[in-house]
């Protein structure tokens, strides 16, 4: 049986700061980081137990989180840019520019 639960210990740590950081900062980049960090750590559990169960579908899995995190990144950075457009600064307070 492989060595799991370290794994999964980090993949639990992971997730616990990319969640304080995105509920305790403002800065709308480093939020976007944090929520790159918690995909990251469930890509952790999905491999995690796709390989102590010897099963494939958690590794495929990753691919369509992988996928998910990619759309939402380039989403995420046209509403940025173009929040930045209006102000020098992007918080998560300015969203409310966005209404034209």
């Amino acid at each position: 049986m492989v060595a799991g639960p370290p794994y999964l210990v980090l993949a639990a740590a992971i997730f616990t700061i990319g969640t304080v950081g995105l509920l305790v900062r403002r800065n709308v980049l480093v939020m976007f980081m944090c929520v790159e960090l918690m995909l990251n750590a469930v890509n952790l559990t999905f491999v995690t137990f796709s390989r102590m169960l010897n099963d494939i579908g958690g590794q495929s899995l990753v691919l369509f989180v992988l996928l998910v995190a990619a759309a939402e990144v380039v989403v995420g950075l046209g509403i940025i840019v173009a929040i930045c457009r209006r102000r020098t600064a992007a918080t998560a307070d300015d969203f409310h520019l966005l209404r034209g």
